[in-house]
């Protein structure tokens, strides 16, 4: 039988009007208020600005206002702006094999439009007056003179007010006012010669002057501690040429919020970069740690396909392999070199807030070295974390061992109820062990980690420690903004985290469970954790992140040699865990193999 609804007119097939094409379109270009800031920070930029200042008000949602120096616009090219693919950047089809520009396509004001209310102000320094353009729901709403300094304005109000849809789904105010300060801390690191300035409800969240080059800026927004790790990176081919800083082994993050990446002076996402040079450390990093890294890279615009993604934020490259060769190439190199590491001078140790000083070579210079003396780098041995550091942190998790919830289990498997007889360790990585007739393999950070993660989770009062030297927390803009939402939180757990400065904060408490703390790694991963989540529904969820990170932080680590004392307190820790099963990510903690299993792997079944 045929369902009814088959017959209905409402089931054929029509065009859509313009107006909702136009919202769909609008829809992939401007996701998010970060989006509308990215698209007339292009436009600011093409336009030769030296001086952009951005102001915000309810998360971009209410106000956003982008104010340039730039060459302006006339009153004709004004009137013509919000029309759909008008655009003074591409003449033909021709012009996009080889895009000079960040904004081509002439879809950025056009898309704004159709999603929200704008004004745009614009003079140019041949006009006695300026234009000024209001746009609606239904198009421009008006087109007249004004008076105005040289540049443009635009300013973009309630934004997604004809798609509520679409604001439904943004995340929490100060997770859409990261985005934003992410987009401008971008655009500053690869534009030092422009002046930013982000205002968020009259408070100024970023403030980077035009400096001389690149390394100023990364000194200026993410302060003396990241800066102080660097090593310049010069390389140069004919297929690419690769310009920037990564920073020494010791300084990384358990994501990679400090990798910036531009090609062609775009700013752009690419999990491709980041690998090949996380390939460059070889075995200098664990794994699951990203260094900072920011490049520039300059490819032939003939290469380069910057038109596969709605916001221009991911590009397509022809020789990708052999581009992502020479990352890795030129990250190794520049390990090699030691004496290419900058050196750092702070100016006022007591207060991070200070302006830093520091000696390295001009951008320029390192671009003209023709003579670089290096060192072959040989593979080092992977690290192994000492005896002492593994000790440790099984007594940290035993010491909490009484406060963990002991109500009898469901169901109780061979592993919980019988003894389990140790025998050695893989590869520092997995303990070898019997049960009951049974190969027993487990993951030995994976393990402790689930130990970690539930004497964190039933023992929130697990006490705190003061540090007899505090940590000075360097952020940059986004870190600090998710940092103070998050800081009630991390202070029920046992952190201290005071504001010290203008970009730092000071920990002089942390949970018991990380012993002696002298890095401020653990609360960077730990923002970094959070922020990568996204949307958080409850309190419930929050604690749930943050207590799954300091179980990782904590946690014995793979590579960690173990002798068959502390792997057997490991395993009666496990076995008094309510879930001994998995890590708090979902990983098997441990696999076992039947006799049975073994003989016909090996080919002994009769």
């Amino acid at each position: 039988m045929v369902d009814d609804a088959c017959d209905m007119d409402s089931n054929r097939i029509h065009l859509l009007d313009e107006a909702t094409i136009s919202k769909i379109a609008a829809g992939e270009v401007i996701e998010r208020p970060a989006s509308a800031v990215k698209e007339l920070l292009d436009n600011s930029i093409d336009a030769g600005a030296t001086e952009i200042k951005v102001e915000i008000e309810g998360s971009g949602v209410k106000k956003i206002s982008v104010r340039d120096n730039g060459c302006g616009m006339s009153h004709v090219d004004a009137s013509m702006a919000f029309k759909k693919h008008a655009t003074s950047k591409l003449s033909s089809i021709d012009d996009l094999e080889t895009v000079h520009t960040l904004g081509f396509r002439g879809e950025a004001l056009s898309s704004i439009s159709a999603v929200a209310k704008i004004t745009l102000i614009t003079r140019r320094s041949r006009d006695v007056a300026g234009t000024k353009v209001t746009v609606g729901s239904d198009g421009v709403e008006s087109i007249s003179e004004v008076g105005a300094p040289v540049g443009t304005t635009v300013e973009v109000a309630d934004l997604f007010h004809s798609t509520p849809a679409r604001r439904k789904y943004l995340k929490s105010s100060r997770t859409e006012l990261a985005h934003i300060t992410e987009v401008l801390t971008n655009y500053a690191i690869a534009n030092p010669n422009i002046s930013f300035t982000l205002i968020n409800e009259g408070k100024i969240v970023l403030r980077s002057p035009a400096t001389a080059n690149m390394f100023d800026n990364i000194v200026h927004i993410h302060g003396a501690e990241v800066a102080r790790s660097l090593v310049p990176i010069v390389w140069e081919n004919d297929l690419v040429k690769i310009l920037g800083y990564v920073s020494k082994p010791e300084l990384s993050r358990s994501g990679s919020d400090l990798q910036s990446f531009y090609i062609n002076g775009r700013s752009i996402s690419s999990k491709a970069i980041s690998n090949a040079i996380r390939l460059g450390y070889y075995t200098l990093l664990p794994k699951g740690r990203y260094p900072a890294a920011f490049l520039i890279l300059k490819i032939d615009p003939s290469i380069v396909d910057v038109n596969v993604h709605p916001r221009k934020t991911e590009v397509r490259l022809s020789h990708e392999k052999e581009i992502m060769e020479n990352v890795t190439a030129s990250v190794e190199k520049a390990l090699s070199s030691t004496h290419l590491v900058p050196e750092i001078k702070v100016k006022d140790k007591s207060s991070p807030a200070q302006t830093v000083l520091y000696e390295k070579e001009d951008e320029d210079k390192l671009q003209n070295k023709v003579q670089v003396t290096t060192r072959v780098l040989e593979g080092p041995a992977p690290y192994h974390p000492p005896t002492k550091d593994t000790e440790r942190r099984l007594k940290a998790s035993s010491r909490l061992q009484s406060r963990l919830d002991s109500s009898p289990r469901e169901e109780e498997s061979a592993f919980v109820a019988d003894d389990v007889k140790v025998m050695g360790q893989f590869e520092d990585l997995y303990i070898v062990a019997e049960v009951e007739k049974k190969l027993l393999l487990i993951d030995q950070h994976a393990a402790h980690e689930r130990v970690m993660y539930e004497r964190v989770l039933d023992s929130r009062d697990m006490g705190w420690q003061e540090l007899l030297n505090p940590v000075t927390l360097e952020l940059n803009p986004k870190e600090k903004i998710i940092l103070e939402e998050f800081i009630p939180f991390l202070e029920e757990v046992g952190f201290s985290i005071s504001e010290f400065g203008s970009n730092a904060y000071v920990v002089t408490t942390v949970p018991t469970i990380f012993g002696r703390m002298e890095s401020p790694d653990v609360v960077h991963d730990i923002v970094s954790d959070l922020l990568s989540v996204g949307r958080i529904k409850d309190d419930t969820e929050i604690y749930d992140h943050v207590f799954s990170t300091m179980a990782c932080r904590a946690a014995i680590k793979a590579g960690a040699v173990c002798n068959k004392e502390q792997m057997a307190d490991l395993i009666r820790q496990l076995k008094n865990c309510k879930n001994p099963y998995t890590c708090p990510h979902g990983r098997p903690t441990m696999i076992s193999f039947a006799r049975e299993e073994l003989d016909r792997m090996f080919k002994r079944t009769k």
